[in-house]
């Protein structure tokens, strides 16, 4: 059943309003996957964060418009599922990576990345990109190490006259 006017208005904007805020999109092919399937990849995407929708190409283009995600526009043939990555930066091209392993049904086709668009050779190095909590936890690893570092050097002046007075006293015990 066709869209009414309305109705397309209305995917274009839900479009455009998360292309506005996403980090990342990835677009892939997804003929050939049952409804169950998709289902399945809809339950996953929800509980990752990322934004997915089936829509027609024409009202993509349209809902891109003025976005980072523009330059994807001249290259959506094609029956294409796009995902938006609300969250972190990665999430999208973790699910259609994960999802496209054991379904080879899906094929990625485009990913774009701070109005960049890349072909989907580069989903694999998307989505090994830290998570927002494994990100700050290198930070903050990253900011410890000195300070730690600092700390055993003060220490070990104190550690090594210890074990030196250890040492003299166990040698006036054995004798």
């Amino acid at each position: 059943m066709a869209l009414t006017l309305e109705q397309k208005k209305a995917v274009v904007a839900e479009v455009a309003e998360v292309a506005k805020t996403a980090h990342s999109a990835v677009a892939a092919e997804y003929r050939g996957i049952t409804v169950g399937q998709m289902t399945d990849l809809r339950a996953k995407a929800r509980q990752e964060g990322v934004y997915l929708k089936v829509a027609k190409n024409t009202l993509v283009k349209r809902a891109v418009e003025g976005t980072d995600f523009e330059c994807m526009s001249d290259q959506l043939t094609g029956p294409l599922l796009f995902a938006f990555s609300i969250e972190d930066p990665g999430a999208a091209a973790r699910l259609v990576k994960d999802f496209a392993k054991s379904n080879d049904r899906l094929v990625p086709r485009l990913v774009s990345v701070g109005a960049q668009l890349f072909d989907d050779s580069e989903l694999e190095r998307l989505s090994k990109l830290p998570t927002r909590d494994q990100a700050i936890a290198m930070l903050m690893g990253v900011m410890k190490a000195p300070i730690e570092k600092f700390v055993r050097t003060l220490a070990e002046p104190h550690a090594k006259l210890v074990r030196t007075v250890a040492a003299v006293r166990d040698s006036k015990q054995a004798a």
